[in-house]
């Protein structure tokens, strides 16, 4: 009798710990809260972009104010990796085991030395910052854990091309491009469109720049010699300012046409002042003036003051970890990885927050949620505005 009266305590005992064992086999994830990963420039070329992941973060604790996801909060863990292939490995190999998910994965270069990290690991990756090209190559079991909402730069350089040609008339047309895979994508895009055109537009000039460069002036000078009317640079923003600044000192200023890249053009006045009106660019995410965007940055600014005047980085990074915490939400209260990948591959024709963009679709055969792009021009008389010249033009999903 002794032994019955005994053997019920040891049952709920070995239950509860069989219960505990069973949930801590997922990482990251406990009673009480689930820990997002995040590695993101916040050093180093390409800083300015680090602000998507602390716009990030800022989200996780807006959502936390609102009691968190089936009673569990969210704690970040953010690493800098400075834009730095290496140390963006080294982080994600650090957090692979200790977070559930990681989310804004930064930089195509970092993708690259990345990606097998991510799919042997099978940690799920939201909205990586990058050419979708580089998920679209690997194979279907590590494709399954990656779920993109970025625009191909393929197919952004060839839109770009089509709009010099369609609404300034271009001629002749020169890149200033990262020389690495971020860069070699848009020129391949621009390629493809003048190819189309047949001879109605001149690629006039390829001129690469590394990383590290700081001095740009030769760059400016073989851009200017190759008699373009119309550049399109592809780097950093950091890169990208300092160009435009040296074509303007040695007199030449052609029309400019900015990937999305460069789409907080609140940053960018900052930088170059009268030289960013009339600019071009291209946006890949809602405008930060929309009065649905305006409330999600405010949330954002509530929580982290130093996002005011980088709204467009800031709206970036709160709509990853939106679509982050969309998948936590359908997964339900026992969250293992798998299930959160199947609950991510039931969003279909879904917008955050109500935000005048794009439906996101995401399955089973794709983990290519959305891939568009609107461009917009730079207009100071109408207090920086976004002031749109197209409508989102919406190109088909990689994979």
């Amino acid at each position: 009798m002794a032994l019955r009266v005994l053997g019920m305590p040891l049952l709920i005992l070995l239950l509860s710990v069989t219960s505990a064992f069973a949930q801590a086999k997922t990482p990251g994830v406990t009673d009480t809260e689930v820990v997002l990963g995040i590695t993101t420039p916040l050093s180093g070329p390409a800083a300015a972009w680090g602000t998507t992941g602390l716009a990030a973060e800022a989200w996780a604790k807006h959502v936390n104010d609102q009691g968190g996801v089936h009673g569990r909060k969210i704690r970040i863990v953010m690493k800098d990796d400075a834009y730095t292939p290496g140390r963006a490995v080294a982080n994600v190999t650090d957090m692979k085991d200790n977070v559930f998910a990681i989310v804004g994965l930064l930089g195509t270069a970092v993708m690259n030395a990345s990606k097998d990290i991510v799919g042997e690991a099978k940690i799920p990756t939201i909205y990586p910052y990058g050419d979708p090209q580089i998920w679209a190559k690997l194979p279907k079991d590590k494709q399954r854990y990656v779920f993109a909402i970025y625009t191909n730069y393929l197919d952004e350089g060839e839109f770009i091309v089509q709009q010099a040609a369609k609404i300034v008339n271009a001629k002749k047309i020169a890149i200033f491009y990262q020389n690495d895979d971020y860069g070699k994508g848009y020129v391949e895009g621009a390629k493809r469109a003048i190819q189309a055109m047949g001879g109605k537009v001149a690629l006039a000039a390829e001129v690469p720049h590394e990383v590290q460069d700081r001095e740009l002036g030769t760059h400016a000078l073989k851009i200017r010699d190759s008699g373009a009317d119309v550049v399109i640079p592809v780097g950093t923003v950091t890169a990208g300012a300092n160009l435009i600044k040296e074509m303007a000192k040695v007199g030449y200023k052609p029309q400019i046409f900015a990937p999305f890249p460069y789409g907080d053009h609140q940053v960018m006045y900052r930088l170059l002042g009268e030289l960013w009106e009339g600019v071009y660019y291209n946006g890949n995410i809602p405008s930060p003036t929309d009065p649905e965007s305006a409330k999600v940055i405010q949330a954002i600014i509530k929580q982290d003051e130093k996002m005011k005047g980088r709204e467009s980085f800031a709206l970036a990074g709160g709509i990853a970890m939106a679509t982050a915490v969309e998948g936590l939400k359908r997964a339900g209260r026992n969250l293992t990885r798998e299930g959160y990948v199947e609950a991510m591959e039931g969003i279909r024709n879904w917008v955050p927050e109500g935000l005048k963009w794009a439906p996101i679709t995401f399955g089973p055969g794709r983990h290519h949620g959305l891939n568009t792009v609107r461009l917009y021009r730079a207009n100071k008389a109408a207090d920086q505005s976004f002031v749109p010249i197209t409508e989102f033009q919406t190109f088909p999903p990689l994979f």
